[in-house]
């Protein structure tokens, strides 16, 4: 266990100095990069490792090259060579995992050698390319491929190609971001995952200049994507820093300054930088009519400006975005068949489908006036009525709240699929009842919901 700690140890050392942009450090690190290369010219994660990795060579050349740092010339040319030898096969290097990712491994290692116009196009013919079937970071590789390397035969009709595949992967809804491929994504064996890919997909934006108009969203679905802070790998904290600090030279180049006025049906409100550095949040009630909002900046920068409308307006058909949400309501042992009646017990199933991983997600289910959830071990509660509820799917909840108004659940962490939950309750009062919307929506990205309306529920004596 010391061992494989130490294993891991520089590899930490090399993400670090590039997250603290501390170039000194890794100007020390580097002097010590000849006892890291195995005699084929790839860096070892130990000294005392008989073979080097080809995937940490490839990333080291990468987020260096990304960081605007050097790594010594007579050290970077072995390396460069050890990368060649595995695109060609000269060198064979297994993975891990008894897995098929040998093409994936080798188009990291063409992307690496495609920064210092080392990519021939030449060493394609080991590489069948199918990029409809390759994981989202192969495709990133191969988009950067494409763009650095002219000489690549039918290179506009494969650029074509790749840009519609990532398009039509991304899944961007308000301020969040991600991918319909986020699970097989997760390849964290070969320092991949979909946190990973989203900020190489800016950088690469960045460097060809492409998709200006949506980089903003990107970069703010990006930052979204950590959880307590940080971003899920260590490498992809390292390759965020280097996003972050390419964005803001593109479009944050020059600090925001002065007063910025919005204004909308005759009323205005102003936010001064001066006083709030940070931004602040204007708010206007809605307009008797239709209006313009009119936002205008004196002073230096560009500020950012999110614009969200809410309205309350009854919703009479089911409306998903981002999420889709089913109910079933079903009787055990009614008093009336086909009626509900007082004293009946009702199960009630819940299929929650999400189009994207996301982090704190609520499932809100609301329940007449009066009635009562069953499985709270309470008194005069029944564990047989509960006994056949289910819970299918990947996500599980965190917390279930049983309120006297509403059936809650609370997900740590919901998957790109769908779920099912399941509750039981005892109708104890007769009359009418008018029930609000079944909602489920993501904390922390509110844009990202789906609402279904309710039917009135009317309980017979």
């Amino acid at each position: 266990m010391r061992y494989q700690k130490k294993l891991i140890k520089w590899r930490k050392r090399a993400i670090r100095v590039v997250a603290l942009r501390d170039e000194g450090r890794w100007k020390t690190l580097a002097a010590s990069l000849p006892s890291y290369l195995d005699s084929d010219g790839l860096l070892k994660y130990f000294p005392r490792m008989l073979e080097g990795s080809e995937v940490l060579t490839a990333y080291v050349m990468s987020v260096i090259h990304e960081s605007g740092w050097t790594i010594p010339s007579e050290i970077q040319q072995r390396m460069e060579k050890g990368l060649q030898q595995f695109v060609e096969g000269t060198i064979l290097r297994r993975s891990p995992f008894p897995t098929a990712d040998l093409s994936i491994r080798k188009l990291a290692a063409l992307e690496a050698l495609s920064r210092h116009g080392k990519a021939e196009p030449k060493l394609l013919g080991s590489v069948t390319i199918e990029p409809n079937l390759w994981p989202t970071s192969a495709v990133l590789d191969w988009w950067n491929l494409l763009h650095r390397v002219a000489e690549i035969a039918d290179r506009e009709a494969r650029l074509r190609e790749v840009e519609q595949i990532i398009r039509a992967r991304l899944n961007l809804q308000g301020t969040t971001m991600g991918f319909s491929t986020e699970r097989p994504d997760l390849l964290w064996w070969l320092m991949i995952s979909s946190d990973v890919n989203a900020l190489r997909l800016i950088l690469h934006l960045l460097e060809a200049g492409q998709w200006q108009e949506d980089l903003p969203r990107l970069m703010r679905g990006a930052i979204g994507r950590q959880y307590r802070g940080a971003w899920d790998l260590t490498v992809a904290n390292a390759w965020g820093v280097l996003a972050v600090e390419r964005f803001s030279r593109a479009f944050e180049a020059t600090p925001v300054t002065g007063v910025t006025t919005a204004s909308l049906a005759g009323a205005a409100q102003a936010a001064e930088w001066a006083k709030t550095p940070k931004g602040t949040t204007l708010s206007f009630s809605w307009p008797a009519k239709g209006d313009d909002l009119a936002i205008d900046h004196d002073g230096t920068g560009h500020p950012w400006v999110t614009v969200q409308a809410q309205a309350a307006i009854p919703l009479k058909a089911p409306l998903g975005s981002g999420y889709r949400i089913a109910k079933a309501v079903a009787p055990i042992e009614p008093r009336r068949p086909g009626r509900w009646s007082r004293g009946d017990l009702i199960r009630v199933r819940l299929t929650v489908e999400a189009q994207s991983d996301m982090t704190w997600v609520v499932v809100s289910d609301p329940i007449p006036a009066g009635a009562s959830h069953l499985g709270t071990s309470l008194g005069r509660d029944s564990k047989i009525a509960v006994q056949g509820e289910k819970r299918e799917g990947w996500a599980w909840p965190t917390f279930e709240e049983r309120a006297f108004e509403a059936f809650r659940g609370y997900y740590e962490y919901v998957p790109k699929g769908s779920f099912v939950v399941e509750y039981t309750i005892r109708l104890n009062q007769s009359g009418r009842f008018q029930l609000p919307t079944t909602r489920v929506e993501a904390l922390y990205a509110p844009e990202m919901f789906g609402e279904l309306p309710n039917d009135p529920l009317e309980v017979l004596p």
